[in-house]
């Protein structure tokens, strides 16, 4: 298997590990609280932001989405009282998402189900696989401390 190819076939494989993954949270979530797994990654960014907002451009960049997709994401959240928007008073061209009561409830109530299944999908591996892991996808990601 040349080098490329090796490349390849895990870039390919890590996708398709992502698309499981996705169903397995997305069907639960759905089934459970009415959410999609976007849905809860906002809920739960938010939830752990300071004062639960967090500026529109710093959560679209925490979900690696454009801020018209950021957008998109957030209007059906908006519209059910889970999130809502709030300008800046010093400038009117930041805006910034932010929790509600009732959104940070389910985000804690969802944060069980996608504990319960992520225990469960990575229940063959040791801790210290884990821990590579997170870091490996980390790296690739782009994820720091800072942004995590």
């Amino acid at each position: 298997m040349t080098e490329l190819h090796s490349h390849a076939e895990l870039c390919l494989r890590m996708a398709r590990a992502n698309a499981a993954l996705l169903r397995r949270f997305d069907n639960s979530l759905g089934g459970h609280h009415g959410i999609s797994f976007s849905d809860f990654q906002i809920l739960n960014h938010l939830s752990r932001a300071p004062g639960g907002r967090l500026r529109r451009v710093d959560l679209a960049e925490r979900l690696g989405l454009t801020a018209s997709g950021i957008t998109r994401s957030l209007l059906p959240l908006e519209k059910i009282g889970l999130v809502t928007r709030e300008a800046d008073p010093r400038d009117a061209r930041v805006g910034f998402a932010v929790i509600t009561a009732t959104g940070k409830e389910l985000a804690l109530n969802a944060s069980d189900v996608v504990d319960l299944i992520s225990r469960e999908a990575l229940r063959p591996f040791a801790p210290d696989q884990l821990e590579a892991m997170s870091a490996i996808l980390g790296q690739i990601a782009g994820i720091n401390l800072s942004n995590s």
